[in-house]
């Protein structure tokens, strides 16, 4: 499947501002399922670029500005082919076909951080609730538990769009039975947990008819690691697995610690006015013939674009002279989550 993604942020102030770091991840997670065929990133005010890889693989563009600036615009583009068209195409180890099972002692020191739980105070109220789907002492197929874990709560959960920053307590979900997609696979992943299965955190985007519309915004799921296949994603918002329609960006241990955009200002308190944000997908290799729709980015307004790099590249875009502080301001950190577009909560930070 050919898939063009666009993702649009901008951020509105009342007055010109510092901004400090950016960390941008927007660039999907390549592999033998996944392949890039072109990208662009364009920034505005003007900016400097370096580029790394986290402890979990993901690529992350660190931007630093070069001036003030009432507003500033990510934006990024690519094309790329998702190959996973098979999402139940995958083979279990013998050992893990059946839960409970313990992972072996070569690939268990590498998931342990996987396998911790994130709300040690809500771990009761969980364990609680999943005594519907597994008892102590029951034999019962892996995958067939974890796709009724995900569709349970897909077909008995209301979906909400959260504006606050982060993700809902385990216990909070439960209690409301109702959540964002991040917290439904919040949820999800602190199950798995429990159960002693390794699992994380997943932020990326979801080709489907509300992101072909354009004005969507990005989404989260869950992966649990199952020897044998890998890392397999499971949706709990949608109840399905995970296959071409997804595109993985960011994973991580912490499901806060995946954020597309987050970053910080120094100003006034009351400088940020609102946040805009826009993705929009589209499959490009259609069975039927569709004209392409048109861009978020009006190519003429691409004054400061560059390419993603490649894995082994590292790429620097140079942008002007660096400014002193600004004296007696405070610095508001600024965060984009997984699907709530419009609206940023700010916290401040020393």
């Amino acid at each position: 499947m050919k898939i063009r993604i666009q993702h649009r942020t901008t951020y509105h102030y009342a007055t010109p501002v510092r901004l400090g770091t950016h960390r941008v991840m927007v660039r999907p997670r390549e592999g033998h399922d996944l392949h890039i065929e072109s990208s662009i990133l364009t920034i505005r005010p003007a900016y400097t670029t370096h580029w790394m890889r986290d402890v979990n693989g993901n690529s992350i563009a660190l931007v630093d500005f070069t001036e003030k600036a009432s507003e500033l615009m990510i934006y990024s583009e690519l094309v790329l082919q998702h190959y996973d068209s098979d999402p139940l195409d995958f083979r279990v180890e013998p050992y893990a076909v059946h839960y409970p099972f313990v992972y072996d002692p070569w690939t268990l020191p590498e998931l342990t951080a996987f396998t911790h739980i994130v709300f040690p105070a809500d771990a009761e109220r969980v364990r609680e609730w999943l005594g519907q789907f597994w008892e102590p002492g029951k034999l019962v197929e892996t995958v067939s538990l974890l796709k009724r874990l995900n569709r349970f709560i897909h077909e008995t959960f209301a979906y909400t769009r959260r504006h606050e920053y982060g993700v809902q307590r385990p216990a909070r979900t439960l209690d409301k039975n109702s959540g964002s997609c991040r917290d439904f696979a919040t949820l999800f992943i602190e199950a798995c947990r429990s159960w002693g299965l390794a699992a994380r955190f997943v932020s990326g985007y979801m080709l489907c008819e509300a992101t072909e519309a354009g004005h969507a915004s990005t989404h989260a799921w869950a992966e649990v690691y199952l020897p044998g296949a890998g890392w397999k994603g499971f949706d709990p918002t949608s109840g399905r697995m995970t296959g071409s329609q997804h595109v993985a960006v960011a994973v991580s241990r912490h499901p806060e610690a995946a954020a597309p955009i987050s970053g910080s200002f120094i100003g006034v308190p009351t400088a940020f006015l609102r946040i805009e944000v826009d993705v929009k997908l589209e499959q490009l290799d259609k069975p039927y013939s569709s004209p392409q729709q048109p861009t978020l980015f009006p190519a003429q307004d691409r004054d400061q674009t560059q390419a993603l790099p490649r894995l082994q590249e590292s790429v620097k875009a140079e942008g002007q002279g660096n400014s002193s502080p600004l004296p007696d301001l405070v610095r508001q950190s600024q965060s984009i989550g997984t699907d709530d577009s419009g609206i940023v909560t700010q916290k401040q930070s020393s």
